[in-house]
């Protein structure tokens, strides 16, 4: 699919480009890629789901949820209150790779490691407490 010069503005203004910029922006076939696909990627939510949780200074608990839309920005209003940086920064690892399994025109809920962990070892270990996350992608809800 090309993209049109319609689609050229839109992404100009919403990035703050100058027109030299957006030209070189819209000359990368993988920006021209990633476009093509963006009303897949718009129409899809990302989940991380806390399945496992001990001493969690955060208070995550199993079956809590973080809600992102397909192009990886929290959905505030779905989570919890407080997030934990550091559940983020796990999260952030499995979204990319969700991201590019679906600008692959692979199914992301395939891969087959998608689990990740606050990097805080629990207590066995010298640390407070631990959670473990899994990621799976589900059609937006309206």
């Amino acid at each position: 699919m090309t993209i049109d010069e319609r689609m050229g503005k839109i992404v100009q203004r919403r990035l703050g480009y100058t027109d030299e910029e957006i030209q070189a922006f819209m000359a990368d076939p993988r920006n021209q890629d990633v476009l093509a696909k963006a009303p897949d990627l718009l129409s899809k939510t990302i989940v991380i789901e806390v399945v496992e949780s001990h001493g969690c200074n955060s208070q995550h608990q199993a079956g809590d949820r973080l809600y992102f839309d397909g192009a990886g920005n929290l959905l505030t209003t779905l989570c919890p209150k407080r997030i934990c940086v550091y559940a983020l920064s796990a999260a952030e690892k499995l979204i990319f790779a969700a991201n590019e399994l679906l600008y692959a025109g692979v199914d992301p809920n395939e891969m087959r490691f998608k689990r990740a962990g606050c990097f805080d070892v629990g207590l066995k270990c010298g640390g407070w407490g631990h959670i473990v996350m899994e990621l799976k992608v589900e059609e937006r809800q309206e």
